[in-house]
């Protein structure tokens, strides 16, 4: 197959997607029509075979189980209290909230595991403090926004387990690398806000006693303690990804009959909502590796990389090429599609190159935080606008994440500079 069909395949798919149309048709669609035209009929016969590997994989099951994670944590309460507690501590530095904004997205992206839910969580616990105290909106937002897209990168991560899933490394060895990156990108965050309100106009909150601290804390024990019980068991090689899931929603059960909120409408409406989420996203993939054998059968990744590697870039050249890719890629396409479409191409090319795979694992997540807080289309700020009461214009977000972007990026450059920054915990694994 030539590579100007490949292109033409690409750019149709493209534009079934923005003509409305689902990822998961739209790829599925055009792996077909491309390997019924190579092979003939005998291709729609092995398609069976490979969804039924597909559903068959083990590692899999620990999607269903970080998510019903997080919808334990977000619906028993957990939050509202985790942001109180974070604010007491964080609310003297110059920026107040808007450090706790961080803090707790940062803190809550450890359980939950995705970033819609953090920045719809936090925000909607924190803008009604923020607007009574009159932060800057265009910040306020803009630190919601980019502080949810932590959720991808803090381990435990669906889109990492995603990844390990398409790419097959493991999965623990994944959340390990991105849990530096994770923390220095927040604290990344939080330097930016202290220096942006230095002065007479920055937010400071008022003075509260270590004793009223301390107090406080307690509220911080519930995600503390299933972020050391999902990260303690597989760093320590005791557990699977999937296995110290299912510890991490029995002691979110847990936690959530000591808060009072363990009842049949809670575990119903966790429930439903795990599987719709499950369901939307198996189904991508399920038709991202129908796609993915038209690829490998047709030699395409081969020719691919044989294309790029004719140019003659070098490892950083190339990289730099894929940081533009995924940011126009992000103006247009929600994080899961961006993934489960090009990972499959890229991966192979740039691991040709010598690319470690478990850093490019980091690379890929941060590539996608980016496109959750690009314009136009970018996730989160949607999501953040969408909690916002005071009707305003959602240009606010938008200028307001501009600055985190920026952060992104030079943060993006600093780990291709030095990979170590990933690549230390996972080395260090039992």
């Amino acid at each position: 197959m030539s590579l100007s069909v490949v292109f033409v395949g690409f750019f149709a798919m493209l534009g079934l997607l923005l003509l409305g149309m689902p990822i998961a048709v739209s790829m599925a669609l055009i792996g077909v029509i491309g390997g019924v035209m190579v092979f003939g009929m005998p291709f729609v016969d092995s398609i069976g075979s490979v969804v039924w590997s597909v559903h068959n994989e083990a590692i899999l099951t620990a999607i269903p189980l970080f998510i019903m994670l997080g919808e334990l944590l977000l619906r028993s309460g957990i939050a509202d209290k985790m942001y109180l507690a974070m604010a007491a501590w964080l609310g003297r530095l110059p920026g107040g909230l808007l450090h706790t904004n961080i803090g707790s997205c940062a803190l809550f992206a450890a359980t939950s595991g995705s970033s819609v839910a953090t920045a719809a969580t936090i925000g909607t616990v924190a803008l009604p403090s923020l607007n009574e105290r009159q932060y800057s909106m265009r910040q306020s937002l803009g630190s919601l926004a980019a502080g949810g897209t932590l959720g991808i990168l803090i381990p435990p991560s669906v889109n990492m387990l995603i990844y390990g899933s398409l790419t097959s490394n493991s999965i623990g060895k994944l959340f390990m690398a991105g849990l530096i990156p994770g923390i220095l990108l927040s604290l990344s965050f939080m330097v930016y806000i202290g220096i942006s309100n230095m002065g007479k106009g920055g937010k400071r909150e008022e003075v509260i006693t270590l004793r009223e601290k301390l107090r406080m804390s307690r509220f911080l024990i519930p995600p503390a303690v299933v972020f050391g019980i999902v990260m303690g068991s597989i760093y320590m090689g005791i557990a699977t990804a999937t296995e110290s899931a299912a510890l991490g929603v029995m002691t979110a059960l847990f936690f959530s009959w000591r808060a009072g909120r363990l009842n049949m409408k809670f575990l119903q409406d966790s429930f439903i909502q795990t599987a719709r989420i499950t369901g939307m996203i198996l189904l991508i993939i399920t038709a991202a590796f129908v796609l993915n054998l038209t690829i490998s059968l047709t030699g395409v990744v081969d020719e691919l990389t044989d294309w790029v590697t004719s140019f003659g870039l070098s490892i950083t050249g190339l990289l730099l090429v894929l940081v533009v890719f995924y940011l126009a890629l992000g103006m247009f396409m929600d994080v899961l599609s961006m993934q489960v479409l090009t990972i499959p191409i890229t991966y192979p090319i740039v691991t040709a190159l010598g690319v470690d795979p478990i850093w490019y694992g980091v690379f890929v997540v941060l590539m996608c935080e980016l496109a959750l807080i690009t314009p136009p289309v970018g996730m989160n700020l949607f999501v953040v606008q969408s909690v916002r009461k005071d009707g305003g214009n959602i240009q606010d977000v938008m200028w307001g994440v501009l600055p985190f972007m920026l952060i992104m990026m030079l943060f993006t450059l600093s780990l291709m500079a030095f990979p170590e920054i990933a690549l230390w915990l996972p080395n260090m694994m039992s």
